[in-house]
């Protein structure tokens, strides 16, 4: 797996983003059954600022939020409640499944609001993140319950509580 990380807030660099973005992304594909080694991740570590201006830009919704996530593809399953499917490589074997942006304040805010730990919660994001790259959505009920299930599955995984 390749993670092509970019801290652009410097508070980041108080957590192992590196060792919570690769344990959260193993965890993951390797719960949905995806060969990781050829995959390709890109995480910006930001400010509510910068994912601000990247929530208009994309979302048309002017406000800070803690995740965004851009899929390479759009995996999506046409039936509600059912399995994406799988990533396929390209021509060059490689399989970039997107990027990710993180902010620092958010995240921040509702860790100590929900009484949890900042990697905890963190970890919690991206697997949310990662779901997402992969197809996994929560805007019909049988495609969240889905979703849901596989977050807190992994979660588990990993030793970490369900959030919900």
């Amino acid at each position: 797996m390749i993670i092509e990380l970019n801290i652009e807030d410097p508070r980041w660099t108080g957590l192992d983003l590196e060792q919570i973005s690769n344990a959260a992304f193993d965890a993951s594909l390797a719960h949905l059954g995806i060969d990781a080694e050829n995959t390709e991740i890109s995480v910006l570590a930001c400010s509510d600022a910068k994912i601000t201006r990247l929530n208009t830009d994309f979302r048309a919704k002017p406000s800070a939020t803690n995740i965004l996530s851009w899929p390479a593809n759009d995996l999506m399953a046409q039936a509600a409640g059912t399995r994406p499917d799988p990533p396929e490589p390209d021509i060059a074997g490689d399989m970039p499944l997107g990027d990710i942006a993180i902010a620092w304040e958010t995240c921040q805010r509702e860790a100590i609001q929900a009484g949890i730990q900042m990697t905890d919660h963190v970890t919690h994001l991206l697997v949310h993140a990662v779901l997402h790259l992969l197809g996994y959505d929560h805007i019909r009920d049988p495609d969240a319950t889905l979703m849901i299930k596989n977050e807190v599955e992994i979660l588990g995984k990993l030793g970490i509580s369900n959030p919900y």
